[in-house]
Order: C-alpha cells, then sequence, then structure tokens
C-alpha cells in the first residue's frame, strides 16, 4: 500500500485547508488516520476514520474544527480543516493499518505512511 497526501500549503489564521490521502492497494478494510508533527515534536494523532466511514475520532485540539472523511470507491481520505490557528502548523501525515477493521488512534497501529504535507498557519 503506498499513500500520497496532498493539500498543504499556507494559511492565515482562521483560514481553511482540505487534506486528500490517495492509497494505492487495498485499504477497503483499514483504518485511516492523519497525525501531525511540529518542528521540534512528537508526531500526535489528529483524526481516525474506520474502514465503512461510520465511526471517526479526534484529538482534543481539533474537535470541532477538523473533519475526516473517506470515499472508497477513489482510495481517498480527507481531513476538512476549518478556523485553523497557528498551533495547527505541522507536517501532516496519512496512515493505513493494514489489520482489517481494527480502529486504533495510535500511531504505532498503523503501518503504511504518506509523504507528508505541509501546512502552515500564520497568526
Amino acid at each position: 500500500v503506498q499513500l500520497q497526501a496532498s493539500g498543504g500549503g499556507l494559511v492565515q489564521a482562521g483560514g481553511s485547508l482540505t487534506l486528500s490521502c490517495v492509497a494505492s492497494g487495498r485499504t477497503f478494510a483499514s483504518t485511516m488516520g492523519w497525525f501531525r508533527q511540529a518542528p521540534e515534536n512528537k508526531r500526535d494523532f489528529v483524526a481516525a476514520i474506520n474502514w465503512s466511514g461510520d465511526r471517526t475520532d479526534y484529538a482534543d485540539s481539533v474537535k470541532g474544527r477538523f473533519t475526516i472523511s473517506r470515499d472508497n470507491a477513489k482510495k481517498t481520505v480527507y481531513l476538512q480543516m476549518y478556523s485553523l490557528k497557528p498551533e495547527d502548523t505541522a507536517v501532516y501525515s496519512c496512515a493505513a493499518d493494514r489489520t482489517p477493521y481494527r480502529f486504533s488512534t495510535e500511531a504505532i497501529d498503523y503501518n503504511y505512511w504518506g509523504q507528508g504535507t505541509l501546512v502552515t498557519v500564520s497568526s
């Protein structure tokens, strides 16, 4: 499985961005997640969505501002980000869990990772 993330960029505080992650290979039964890493910080969980799209989870810091969704026909996961804050600045990476139907928010449970896309929020 290979993952290709895109959609990052520079945005002013209060603005919005939508990230996309396109998968090649079988991801139908996989939970998909978004994680982010700011400079000198560890990688943090942002959002996850289960295989069917009817279960999601978010980090407290993004609840109510970010929305994760997926289109299995397009093998694509999206992260819609609204009301962006400077502290949201980070490299955002998508990831896939190869264990079918498991739902996890722990980075260690994700086996496949995209290359990351940089989101910069200016104040």
